[in-house]
Parts: C-alpha cells; structure tokens; sequence
C-alpha cells in the first residue's frame, strides 16, 4: 500500500468530490482491463471533452494511470486508463475514505450540519449490521465502530460506559479539518445509538470529548438512554 501524506489524501479526496467523477472513477476501478475515452463517454453519457477533463484530474491525483493502448493494427493508438496499481480500500470496497467522501458530498449537496449527515448515515448502518443472538445495545455500537475501522475500547463506570475510539482510520484527512470530522463521527454514534432505542439496555451517546486525530482515542460517554417529554426514548 502507498504511503500518502495528508496532501496526497486531500488531492484524492478533492477528485473523488465530484459525483461524475466518483462515477468514472468505479467504472474504472470495477472494468476488466484498461477502458478507453469512447468507452466512457458513452457510459457517462456527457461529452468526450468533460471525460478527458475528467479523467486528467483523476490521473493527477494519482487514482488512475493514462497509457496507450498496445499497437494491434496500424494507425494511431488511444490513450487508456486503468486503476493506479496501489490503490486499497481507502477509495474502494467501501472502505473509511470513500465512505467519508460520500458523507462530504452529502454535507455539501444538502448544506445539512455534518453531525445530522452522520447521524442518517450511523441509523442506516445500524439497520444493516448482522444481527448477534445475544448482542447487547453497548455491544452492538462496539462492533459497528470496529466495522468502520476503529479498535474501540469500553470502560465501564456504574451505569455509564465510555467508548474509548483508538486508531483513527482517516486521522490524515481528520487533521485537516478535525471539528468537521469530529462532527461526522459524533453524528455516527447517535446514529448507531439510536438503532439501540428498543433494546432494555438502550444507550445514547451524552458527549464526545475529542483528541488530536493522529493521537486517536477520542472518548465518547454513554449513559442509559432516557424518555423525552413525549414518552419517548430520545
């Protein structure tokens, strides 16, 4: 796997931001072999031109390699692309960065606050995450934060936990921008918190006290999960 600086992320992230590009980019990654700018074109459905802009600004960022295409016939050969030969999980398979661009592009598309984008995000993952047989509501927010890269660790006090997230799986990019990231990843919580709200150990996340990301350990404090004024749990 490449070792990328923050610099680097940011490039791939900034490239990816673009839905069409994002597009062109899976098309690229998922072919069979090297695809050409006719083959694109016609998937995307725009002109040829925006997929070359396209296109070069995925291959600057270092997401895709331009190549001829080996001689065959006479004539002039076509440039054509291919996935960069050390791309990982970062930007594919669903993995934390693409899973953070998506959430971006969300935040940017809606002008929605990044801890409620996060928090959709968290419920619908918690409605899709296996189902343990005797899975409890604390247990069941562990596993989905080590799902999403995380190794947490839970310290319990009385009727409090504290979920200690270790390891931040996108701490280059974090150290960026770390209140915005920190949003999204408060709002994840509350969202798989909120899958918890029928169990009788329900939780709900009552604070995140953050740590620099490199450093990691951010610290989120849950307490039993409690009724608001309609009877409701909140």
């Amino acid at each position: 796997m490449a070792d990328l600086g923050p610099s680097d992320l940011q490039a791939q992230a900034r490239a990816l931001g673009d839905p069409t590009r994002h597009r062109l980019f899976r098309y690229v990654a998922e072919a069979a072999g090297p695809v050409g700018v006719a083959e694109l074109t016609t998937y995307l459905g725009i002109h040829h031109n925006a997929v070359r802009q396209h296109l070069a600004k995925l291959r600057d960022a270092g997401l895709v390699v331009e190549d001829l295409e080996p001689r065959t016939v006479p004539g002039r050969r076509r440039l054509v692309y291919r996935p960069a030969p050390d791309l990982d999980e970062r930007w594919l398979g669903g993995g934390p960065y693409e899973r953070l661009a998506g959430m971006l592009l969300e935040v940017a598309r809606s002008g929605r606050p990044a801890r409620a984008v996060g928090r959709e995000v968290g419920r619908a993952e918690a409605a899709a995450r296996p189902k343990g047989a005797d899975e409890g509501a604390v247990e069941a927010l562990v596993a989905s934060a080590r799902r999403q890269g995380f190794r947490p660790l839970l310290r319990r006090r009385g009727d409090r936990v504290e979920l200690v997230l270790q390891g931040c799986p996108i701490a280059d990019v974090a150290e960026r921008d770390a209140a915005l990231v920190c949003d999204l990843h408060l709002g994840l919580l509350e969202g798989w918190a909120d899958a918890t709200a029928g169990a009788p150990d329900a939780v709900q996340v009552e604070r995140l006290l953050p740590r620099p990301p490199h450093r990691a350990g951010c610290r989120a404090l849950l307490g039993p999960r409690v009724a608001d004024g309609d009877g409701r749990l909140g």
